[in-house]
């Protein structure tokens, strides 16, 4: 156990977060996420599943070369040809660690492995001493620990331990502990595992049930050390623990949490609106900490106390977040200095090249809009955060349509370099854009998702558009914003083809696309 009552923050966003369905990534999108989890001061990354595919195995290697101060992880299984393959891309790293797990409980061991009580307790053994021969730092986990017989599992975690296991993780898999049995459990692990003073105890919890955090939180009185989570909570099915929601209850709930972490929470908005951008995975405007409501005050009741107080209804400070208090406004007269001051005050911190191509699009918005909004800028910066490494851009479009005639559009775009025109006419005038897109850009991709919502409010609001693609298993996101709707959705279908042709790209070269893994 760790002697004082710092807590490890380990973030799967890169693997576990990314098994969500449409949450994929490429190598780029990957290693902007693990700088923004550098920038939080992460105690380790799981960076990926080493022997998934060549994808996964290529990021892990790429990011293992700029690591600073972050530990970098791979995930395998409990088999050697696993954990070599997650040794070959570490090895780069200067501080790194390999996770190998293995299911215990009988359901798993009986319909998933087909192995027995024995075998899987030899698989163990074996597994973390040829681990143990290649890396110091290891970590074993127990998938489906909480529905494990409890016996069993303290003689999978005491074997973990002897065969060189550094840290011992103990997953609720399916999200099936209520929080009480689940500080029980580590609880009794403590108390019934003779050498697990030799670990750190960890815990890895989903959200199938909404409890993920609760029973992160209730773990770590039992004396867990460790929590494993991922930035907005992203990952299999109902996801995982929030890593902004733990840090922050901590932060701010020392009373009852007498523990620390060593996170910038400053970071925590600028990592949530990157990875929204990059995946597509809007957050809800209510969500804990990052969600668009989360500091925002309507009832006049709430206005008036905040205006003597901002404690009476604040129980954090913005600031602490990474959100600013500041009420500069920006409009079509403001100039290029304060627009770059208000990014800063709002937890961006970018390039002048960046800055100047984003002024271009803000001018063009405030020409369009009467009030720019705070959230205004965020899809418009992040819009950019998308747009990057274009094969196909949008020149031109024209939509004719209304309710006698059939719509009529022509889309002109420069692919390739060389611009194209086509005039299509479909059922409505968002299937017409993209047929016409796709009559240039030949393709088998399946739309799965088309999803707009307004920015802000008012008639000359931003539609921030959505468009899921799928072609032969590759699934990609392509999200853009415009006061105009139909713009808006042109280019969201545009990012999404352009990240179908890096992956397309990817396959054929035999860097691969992360294969579907359902583990923890």
């Amino acid at each position: 156990m760790l002697k004082n009552n710092k807590i490890l923050i380990f973030d799967t966003t890169l693997r576990d977060g990314e098994q969500s369905p449409g949450c994929s990534m490429n190598l780029s999108e990957k290693l902007k996420i693990f700088e923004a989890l550098q920038a939080l001061n992460v105690d380790i990354v799981e960076a990926g599943f080493a022997i998934a595919s060549e994808g996964d195995f290529e990021a892990i290697k790429e990011i293992s070369k700029i690591a600073k101060n972050t530990k970098v992880c791979s995930l395998a299984r409990a088999n050697k040809e696993d954990i070599d393959r997650a040794y070959d891309a570490l090895q780069y790293a200067s501080n790194f660690r390999i996770h190998t797990f293995i299911a215990t409980s009988d359901l798993h061991m009986k319909y998933k492995l087909r192995l027995s009580k024995e075998e899987v307790l030899e698989n163990i053994k074996n597994s973390v001493k040829h681990a143990r021969n290649l890396c110091e730092d290891i970590e074993w986990s127990a998938e489906d620990g909480s529905r494990s017989d409890f016996d069993f599992l303290c003689q999978c975690i005491e074997v973990a331990i002897r065969s060189g296991a550094t840290t011992i993780n103990i997953p609720d898999t399916v999200g099936y502990a209520i929080p009480d049995e689940f500080k029980e459990l580590i609880s009794k692990i403590r108390n019934s595992v003779p050498n697990i003073d030799k670990a750190i105890i960890s815990v890895h919890c989903h959200n199938d049930l909404g409890l993920a955090v609760s029973n992160s939180l209730s773990a770590l009185d039992a004396g867990a050390r460790q929590v494993e989570c991922t930035v907005n909570g992203i990952g299999e099915r109902a996801g995982n623990a929030s890593m902004e929601e733990i840090v922050m209850a901590i932060k701010t709930r020392k009373d009852f949490l007498p523990y620390y972490t060593d996170i910038n929470t400053k970071e925590i908005l600028q990592s949530s609106r990157l990875l929204s951008a990059i995946t597509g995975f809007t957050v809800q405007p209510n969500k804990a900490i990052v969600g668009a409501n989360a500091f925002a005050h309507e009832s006049g009741i709430h206005q008036d106390g905040m205006l003597k107080h901002n404690k009476t209804y604040e129980i954090m400070n913005p600031e602490s977040v990474g959100l600013s208090k500041s009420k500069l406004v920006l409009g079509k007269h403001s100039g290029r200095h304060a627009f770059k001051q208000k990014l800063i005050e709002m937890g961006y911190n970018l390039g002048d090249n960046f800055i100047n191509d984003a002024f271009k699009r803000f001018k063009s918005l405030s020409d369009k809009k009467k009030d720019i909004y705070d959230k205004d800028l965020v899809a418009l910066v992040d819009n950019e955060v998308t747009l990057n490494d274009e094969i196909i851009k949008l020149i031109n479009l024209e939509v004719k349509c209304g309710s006698t005639r059939n719509p009529k559009i022509l889309v002109k775009i420069d692919y390739k370099g060389k611009p194209i025109q086509k005039t299509e006419s479909g059922n409505g005038p968002v299937d017409s854009i993209f047929k016409a897109i796709n009559s240039i850009v030949k393709n088998n991709a399946k739309l799965e998702l088309f999803q707009i919502h307004a920015v802000t409010k008012g008639t000359d609001a931003q539609a921030e558009v959505t468009v899921r693609l799928n072609e032969d298993g590759i699934s990609v996101n392509g999200l853009a914003s415009d006061t105009d709707t139909m713009v808006a959705s042109a280019n969201a279908y545009i990012v999404a083809l352009n990240k179908l042709i890096d992956k397309r790209k990817r396959r054929t070269s035999g860097i691969g696309i992360s294969s579907s893994t359902n583990i923890k």
